[in-house]
């Protein structure tokens, strides 16, 4: 089966994506989304209780999608469990033959969440990277395969002599790539890559660049406003809210995007999520001209 580790290591260019994950998730709805996924990317992500909504583990959901033949990404945060929980997902993960991983400390959870639930918050993610990474390294774990572990970076417009600290922190902790919060401005993608080219980090791991199809102008708001750090111009909502079919025009602007990140120094493949139609992923990738995952 092809793997996102492998084609990371393989490809010019790699493509992953997310499918969703709702309380009303079952196995035959993962089925589903993983078909529709399987021949265009490279691996699925199955976020951690994104925004406090609850679903099925993401260990049961990274087990359906390994018996469909496409490649989980797990992620684990923080937030949610101590340190004990967190390696006991690790070793889960691992067993089943998840070999790749997002770690991440967590979100805050929205306000409306009754009775409010306690954040955990054992470990940073930084922390948790590294322990990862030990399970890679201890010699007992023979059985484990070797995890290919990521974060979660905001590119973001830095100033002279910035200097990703708390990326090389992670890479030092074991991370082996990056994904970007949403981010469709390419020019300040653009220039935040530069310092990480400057850095010289991208010898050291892979960036992974995040975009959005976005079916409507309230969806990019929502957007805006639900998750930190995300980056939609207002020249894109103004094309949204001036189209006649917001959703099409969200896959053309997914597929200019996907052929300007082929361009930027430094970007190593791109991490697609739609706001409502999953079937809008391969319609930008194929529209791209991205060669097809086929292992």
């Amino acid at each position: 089966m092809k793997t996102f580790k492998n084609a990371a290591a393989t490809r010019d260019f790699t493509i992953s994506a997310e499918i969703f994950l709702r309380s009303d998730t079952g196995a035959a709805g993962i089925r589903e989304q993983a078909a529709l996924l399987k021949d265009s990317v490279d691996g699925v992500l199955l976020t951690d209780n994104q925004f406090g909504q609850l679903h099925l583990s993401t260990i049961a959901a990274a087990s359906l999608l390994l018996a469909n033949g496409v490649d989980p990404i797990v992620q684990l945060s923080s937030r949610n469990r101590n340190r004990i929980a967190l390696l006991s997902e690790l070793l889960g993960a691992g067993a089943l033959g998840v070999s790749s991983l997002v770690l991440v400390r967590g979100d805050r959870v929205p306000e409306g969440f009754k009775p409010r639930p306690k954040a955990v918050h054992d470990l940073n993610a930084t922390e948790l990277i590294a322990t990862a990474s030990k399970l890679n390294a201890d010699e007992r774990m023979v059985a484990l395969p070797e995890f290919y572990i990521g974060g979660l970076i905001t590119p973001h417009a830095a100033k002279p002599g910035w200097l990703p600290k708390k990326l090389n922190d992670k890479v030092d902790a074991g991370a082996r790539f990056a994904l970007t919060h949403i981010c469709m401005d390419m020019q300040l993608l653009r220039d935040y890559m530069k310092h990480l080219v400057a850095a010289r980090l991208l010898r050291r791991i892979n960036v992974f660049a995040s975009l959005a199809i976005i079916h409507s102008e309230d969806d990019a708001k929502w957007l805006k406003k639900a998750r930190p750090n995300v980056n939609i111009p207002d020249a894109q909502l103004k094309r949204l809210r001036q189209a006649s079919d917001p959703e099409q025009e969200s896959v053309r602007i997914c597929t200019e995007q996907l052929e300007e990140l082929r361009e930027i120094p430094g970007i190593s493949g791109a991490h697609l999520l739609a706001s409502r139609e999953l079937a809008t992923i391969p319609a930008a990738v194929e529209a791209a001209g991205l060669r097809l995952a086929t292992g």
